[in-house]
């Protein structure tokens, strides 16, 4: 089943539409002008998903809910088209919110909480004294939990939320001349139940339920975003002519709809379930143009966009559903600990590059398939980490749920010529020879069995002097664990009596942005076999310990409350950590073995709350 979630907003003083439109003017919130146009592409927007039998969810602004004919408007397409009503944390410049709160503020996460409720309480009694009911789904850019705990315990009516945006990090404010202050990055790119105590980390039980469903800003392209700028690679019909992949003469854009039937491949992983959401502000159908392309391209985009819905609905491939309804259907088809998994490939490149991404209440994982099926991308969502934003608090514009392993903010595999970068990969050793699988490209198919998620990576070939290894990666995500168990088996090999060994390691650090963090209150361990644990408190020292037969070695990271082990099974194991240094500031787990022809080595990368 492939639902939709069409997303429209009257948004009356539309962000980019005012920079157009007013250009060469002084500020004017209440221009006429402005107010019109942006009402106009409202309705054009509306008659585009309507002629194609497809529902609307109407997320009314502030601005909006103090003009008539808006009001009227959605009125009118709740009862004519069985549009949803409901009330977006957008918007909410206008004269009216500039004269309460003395500021130019338009990201409701960035307020203090005393405004955050102030503003939510403002708008939602406002939305009730226009319509007589309270909204069942509201939204943002971005939702701290704190305010969602808040509107869900003021508005229990609240079901569902727009609550982030997938990768809408250091990335896009690098591609917004460095004045874009959104960053986000680090959440789920499909729907689920976030935790109270983090917006982005999934609950894992009834306790620990916010009460919404969260669904992302835009569905993005899961390779071509992370790789780049997300503000070009997505289902919103004009991120994909920001990102100029269009033919200029045809005006036509396949990559739009193979975006959208990518995400409906993902359904055989999730149950037969897939997600799609287009939420498109007026300001990018503004009638000067936007993104070098004129009004008529931006107009016929957005038109045909809704037109490939709504042949898929026609064909029994698609059902339109409201926020509400959606957050009904998912409740009725999920349980807390059933993770979120994508298989993405490149459709835009022609590179033939893959991607794994899984996530679950414990855990987000990227993997790369381009690099051996090393683990480039991996946040620890079981530390629920307790991450105030806004005003008054110590992450004021910084909402991203940190990292212990981002190859785009802390370097991979290929980095300068000293230091290390963030990856889990393993190295294949034959007498003085190493070769890292970060370099051995390879694919991977994905299924579903008792274990859990298992993603199956097609062999490779590892050419030394004298031997030809031939060795295949099996990775197993097992349900409701936070633990990867990783097992390399040499399938074949030249020479039956060559020594073979394996080196698997992690390399990590922890942040939300591209600069070092302070390393010194890490502390790393290593458990021999008679659990006797000897430790390195963090001191740039480039210290190392190991262990034969380790049970265990970790690293504890007190600043995201997080415990982060390593354990493993093979021939002649040992199990060792490192300690970095200031200009890699980083720390290493690791296990060392050995391998011959049809022999398994086998390690656990377990995730843990450290208190």
């Amino acid at each position: 089943m492939f639902a939709v979630n069409i997303i429209h907003r009257p948004e009356m003083v539309p962000e980019y539409s005012q920079k157009v439109t007013g250009q060469g003017k002084a500020e004017d919130m209440g221009d006429e002008g402005l107010l019109t146009e942006s009402l106009d592409i409202f309705k054009t927007q509306q008659e585009c998903a309507h002629k194609y039998g497809l529902k609307t969810t109407i997320q009314m602004t502030y601005a909006s809910l103090f003009n008539e004919e808006a009001v009227a408007l959605a009125k009118e397409h709740h009862e004519k088209y069985g549009d949803e009503i409901a009330l977006s944390l957008l918007g909410l410049p206008c004269e009216e919110f500039r004269e309460k709160y003395k500021t130019k503020d338009f990201c409701i996460w960035m307020f203090s909480m005393e405004d955050k409720k102030a503003i939510v309480n403002d708008v939602f009694e406002k939305f009730h004294d226009i319509f007589g009911f309270y909204p069942e789904s509201t939204g943002s850019y971005y939702m701290d939990a704190d305010l969602i705990n808040y509107i869900k315990e003021t508005y229990p009516s609240v079901k569902c939320a727009v609550a982030t945006c997938w990768e809408e990090g250091p990335k896009a404010y690098h591609t917004c001349n460095n004045s874009w202050y959104t960053f986000m990055d680090g959440g789920p790119w499909a729907p689920w139940i976030p935790s109270k105590a983090n917006t982005h980390a999934p609950a894992a039980n009834e306790e620990e339920d916010s009460g919404i469903v969260a669904i992302p800003h835009l569905s993005r392209d899961l390779l071509a975003c992370y790789d780049g700028n997300g503000s070009n690679f997505g289902t919103h019909p004009q991120n994909v002519l920001r990102g100029m992949i269009y033919d200029s003469k045809t005006w036509e854009y396949p990559y739009l709809y193979n975006l959208i039937d990518q995400y409906r491949y993902q359904a055989r992983f999730n149950g037969d379930d897939a997600y799609n959401m287009m939420f498109v502000g007026p300001g990018w159908m503004n009638k000067m143009g936007r993104w070098e392309a004129p009004y008529e391209l931006l107009l016929k985009s957005y038109d045909d966009g809704c037109r490939y819905y709504g042949k898929l609905k026609e064909e029994g491939k698609l059902v339109d559903m409201t926020m509400s309804e959606y957050a009904d259907y998912y409740r009725s088809r999920k349980t807390y600990t059933v993770p979120e998994v994508a298989l993405w490939k490149d459709i835009l490149y022609g590179s033939e590059k893959q991607l794994f991404w899984y996530t679950d209440p414990y855990m987000r994982v990227g993997v790369n398939m381009d690099q051996g099926g090393a683990i480039v991308d991996l946040r620890p969502y079981v530390a629920k980490l307790i991450w105030p934003v806004g005003i008054g608090t110590e992450h004021i514009t910084d909402a991203s749920y940190p990292f212990l392993i981002q190859e785009k903010y802390r370097a991979g595999y290929f980095t300068h010529y000293a230091g290390e970068g963030t990856v889990r990969s393993a190295k294949v050793i034959h007498g003085k020879e190493e070769v890292d699988l970060c370099l051995c490209r390879t694919k991977a198919v994905c299924e579903k069995t008792e274990e859990g998620t298992v993603l199956t990576l097609d062999p490779v070939e590892i050419e030394f002097s004298d031997v030809t290894v031939k060795l295949q990666t099996v990775m197993t995500f097992p349900e409701g664990s936070g633990v990867i168990r990783t097992e390399r088996k040499i399938l074949s090999i030249s020479d039956p009596d060559a020594d073979i060994a394996i080196n698997e390691y992690m390399v990590g650090c922890y942040g939300t942005t591209e600069y070092a963090e302070d390393m010194t209150s890490l502390e790393l361990s290593v458990s021999d076999e008679m659990q006797h644990v000897e430790k390195i408190p963090y001191e740039y020292k480039c210290r190392e310990l190991s262990a034969e037969n380790a049970a265990s070695v970790s690293c504890l990271l007190p600043p995201v409350d997080t415990l982060v082990s390593m354990e493993a099974e093979g021939n002649k194991k040992c199990g060792y950590v490192k300690e970095g240094y200031a200009f890699s500031p980083m720390f290493t787990l690791g296990y060392t073995g050995t391998l011959k022809e049809k022999e398994v080595f086998t390690t656990w990368l377990k995730l843990e709350k450290a208190d």
